[in-house]
């Protein structure tokens, strides 16, 4: 282990402990005494609170006020870490209300010049593509403590123009192309549904009912969503479309390569055969045979209603 990544290792091992003595770090690191006092010595020129302890036994304390934070991160998780967060720049609204450029001032204190400067060099080059919306979501926070706390709440939603109010228990968040969604037990109609986050105009707690625990909403979601029996497809495409597989697919699905050919299989609800169809059609003659003929059946519909559509304008 080179003596850096000693050093490092070093400051995570001690951080949580009040106490230590160099005998500590001679079997950790396997390390003779003169190496051991060496390592101190550079851990107190980086700054970290260490004293020396008198007595019978000797050894070091650390001061309880002590200056590092919990966690320490080399040069290369950091950069990783920075450009995680540049990724939420898509999202007008992200769970815990942070504004992404105080957050990445905060962040870039924390570097030397030298490697700020290297990240501006590489933010330049590296350029990230996601799909931007302009729409809020000022309850997301609201909504993800309340799934995860299993509190029950009513909200009042802009369905399609029509206010709507609903006693939810929210079970899941998840974003799709920078908008946020989520899934919860509608108490009223006693059945699992989708919302738009930025659909929900206001946000409370209530108490009418009694709450499940978030096993209870997965294994009733399960239910209402996949009740039925699921239909199994198999989609040949050519090899040109294996990029765009990549690019864009769901769990439901999974690429298989038999031989020469490339498929791609899984299965779907009933209910979602307009979404399937939908996604199929972005392969468009990429596609060499489909199956169940439910599914090319769908297809051929959509085409022939783009194929009109286009001929009336």
């Amino acid at each position: 282990m080179k003596k850096s990544e000693r050093i490092h290792d070093m400051m995570i091992y001690l951080n949580p402990r009040d106490h230590f003595n160099l005998k500590d770090l001679m079997l950790r690191y396997n390390i003779s005494k003169s190496t051991a006092l060496r390592d101190v010595a550079s851990l107190e020129a980086m700054g970290m609170p260490i004293y020396s302890e008198q007595g019978r036994h000797g050894g070091y304390g650390l001061l309880k006020n002590r200056l590092l934070s919990p966690m320490i991160f080399t040069i290369d998780e950091m950069y990783a870490m920075y450009f995680a967060m540049l990724t939420l720049n898509a999202y007008e609204t992200t769970p815990f209300h942070l504004s992404i450029q105080k957050l990445e001032e905060k962040f870039q204190r924390c570097l030397s010049d030298q490697h700020v400067k290297t990240l501006s060099q590489m933010r330049n080059i590296l350029k990230f593509d996601a799909t931007q919306h302009p729409n809020s979501s000022p309850y997301l926070k609201e909504v993800l403590l309340a799934a995860v706390d299993e509190r029950i709440c009513r909200i009042r939603y802009d369905k399609k123009g029509t206010i709507k109010v609903y006693d939810v228990q929210f079970d899941e968040v998840l974003s799709r192309f920078g908008q946020w969604y989520t899934v919860g037990y509608n108490y009223n109609s006693a059945h699992h549904q989708v919302f738009r986050c930025d659909k929900i105009l206001t946000f409370d707690y209530c108490d009418t009912y009694s709450p499940f625990t978030l096993d209870q909403l997965h294994e009733m979601k399960f239910k209402t969503f996949y009740k039925d029996v699921p239909i199994y497809f198999s989609v040949e495409i050519r090899e040109e479309a294996i990029d765009m597989y990549y690019k864009e697919h769901y769990p439901n699905m999974s690429l298989h390569k038999e031989g020469e050919q490339h498929y791609i299989k899984g299965h779907f609800q009933e209910f979602e055969l307009t979404f399937m169809s939908n996604y199929f059609m972005h392969y468009s003659s990429l596609i060499i045979a489909i199956e169940p003929p439910l599914l090319k059946q769908a297809l051929i519909d959509k085409t022939c209603e783009k194929l009109e559509h286009f001929r009336k304008i």
